[in-house]
């Protein structure tokens, strides 16, 4: 099975430029590719991902890879999709913003061996450029009015909320880069978001025009999950990569319930699956697929944090709810695990504390007497042994339980 036909098959292509030669260029031998990332934030999030899955199984195929960074064109912002002009960031913020996102990138593709990715910032070549030398030799090959066709600017400029001269230089700056990494890299293939799908051609037309050369852009797809929200958005906000932003444990229970719907589109997405096995998996229906969304859950946080990580977030959400003893080394697996959870209630408290000042500062009780009449109704619990004195202390770092379902990670202050 050719490469882009796996790439097409799980779902990861949405457009390509003249297909059939994209096909015989992959066939001739090992194709230099690229895609950009621009550094605005410190990290990325589960909508990035997309194109670097992309990246990845193109490697694996024999094809080399380079990420570019962009610490030029985040100095300029792109305005695609977007209802107002960008955040101008400091220098020192984009510096900060480019070394966190290389660490998450290096844990999907290799940069080691024979097809090894090379990873390279845009401010190498564009601050280098003079304003009046990059509107003589790169400016000129573009058309005002094929740049105010773009269906982004065309939406900020009928919505009257205006775009910046800044903004709209961009489109020349990212078709730079990629006539750049071609000259540098032999770079022939660009990959990008769907809504990247102008500049990227915009690109392919520099190197024609330049160069004389055949290039080809490939976009993947802007997902949307089964319930309407746009891929890697949360109720917490989004699904980020950093660990400190959004812990192991919570990234692993975000797959584990994604909707059934999603389940074999996310496997194809967000795994190395195989696709046979990937049908194999989402045979069943309803609660049949809950081996199928652990499996995602797992693949998907081994990726991203690495297997350790994800072997401790499915560890806590087999074991938290269930009855059966747990060990020392197993409490301090799940509190370590749990420290840091968005979707995990925890408080810090000064300890030792009574069970019931500790479940109200940890929000399971409103009051010491609510705690009280829980602790003799049968319903108080630390880990899963059930409290009979709402003034017995708790000691160390616990999980506290009001209830079959209600439940807190009390640490000490």
């Amino acid at each position: 099975m050719h490469v882009l036909d796996v790439l097409e098959a799980r779902g990861l292509v949405q457009q390509t430029t003249d297909r059939d030669a994209l096909v015989a260029a992959l066939d001739a031998g090992p194709v230099v590719f690229y895609a950009g990332f621009d550094p605005t934030g410190d990290s990325l999030h589960v909508g990035h991902l997309l194109p670097v899955m992309l990246m990845s199984w193109l490697q694996q195929a024999g094809h080399r890879p380079i990420v570019v960074l962009g610490g030029g064109t985040a100095r300029v912002g792109d305005p695609t999709g977007k209802d107002k002009s960008r955040e101008i960031l400091t220098v020192a913020q984009i510096a900060h913003n480019l070394a966190c996102q290389k660490a998450q990138l290096a844990r999907y593709l290799s940069f080691e061996g024979e097809h090894a990715a090379i990873m390279v910032d845009n401010a190498e070549w564009l601050m280098a450029w003079g304003y009046i030398d990059f509107l003589r030799e790169v400016g000129s090959h573009f058309s005002v009015n094929r740049m105010l066709t773009a269906e982004g600017t065309r939406q900020r400029l009928e919505r009257d909320q205006g775009l910046s001269f800044v903004e709209f230089n961009y489109h020349l700056l990212q078709s730079y880069d990629f006539l750049r990494l071609y000259q540098d890299h032999g770079c022939r293939l660009q990959i990008g978001g769907n809504d990247q799908w102008f500049h990227i051609v915009g690109g392919v037309d520099l190197i024609r025009r330049v160069e004389g050369a055949q290039a080809f852009g490939m976009t993947v797809p802007l997902l949307l999950t089964a319930d309407g929200r746009k891929m890697g958005k949360t109720e917490s906000g989004a699904l980020y990569l950093d660990p400190e932003q959004v812990s192991p444990y919570d990234f692993f229970q975000y797959w584990l319930n994604v909707h059934d719907d999603d389940v074999a589109k996310f496997l194809k997405l967000y795994t190395r699956l195989g696709l046979d096995e990937i049908a194999g998996l989402c045979a069943a229906e309803g609660a049949g697929l809950r081996p199928a969304k652990r499996v995602l859950a797992e693949q998907a946080t081994n990726l991203a944090h690495g297997a350790t990580a994800a072997a401790d977030a499915d560890f806590v959400s087999r074991t938290l709810f269930g009855k059966a003893a747990l060990s020392a080394d197993d409490r301090a697996r799940i509190v370590r695990t749990l420290s840091g959870s968005r979707s995990f209630p925890s408080t810090t408290l000064a300890l030792p504390a009574s069970w019931a000042d500790a479940a109200v500062a940890a929000g399971l009780c409103e009051s010491k007497g609510e705690a009280r009449r829980l602790v003799k109704q049968g319903g108080a619990r630390t880990w899963q042994a059930a409290v009979t004195d709402a003034e017995a202390p708790v000691t160390e770092a616990s999980v506290l339980w009001a209830g079959k379902k209600k439940a807190a990670l009390v640490l000490p202050a």
